[in-house]
């Protein structure tokens, strides 16, 4: 299975869903999380939820049924980063 990934933006004043800035398959996702990596951005893997995001286009804002899977990764990644400021 190849490896897939996606990256969000999300900019809460500007009142718009988060959107998809990067996402790929195989070589280019391993790019993908090679970069979050070198930027120190926490990776959370959900297989299901990265097979719904790989198919958005660049810049388009997730749909609503994914709202409650990246709320959960936003969750996630407001909890690590607090942790990692301790």
């Amino acid at each position: 299975m190849a490896t897939k990934a996606a990256a969000l933006e999300y900019n809460k004043k500007s009142g718009n869903a988060p959107k998809v800035v990067a996402s790929g398959r195989g070589e280019l996702a391993k790019k993908i999380i090679e970069k979050a990596h070198a930027f120190d951005i926490p990776v959370f893997a959900n297989e299901t939820l990265v097979n719904s995001l790989v198919d958005l286009e660049i810049d388009q804002e997730i749909p609503g049924e994914l709202y409650q899977s990246v709320v959960e990764v936003f969750i996630w990644l407001m909890k690590n980063e607090k942790k990692a400021r301790r």
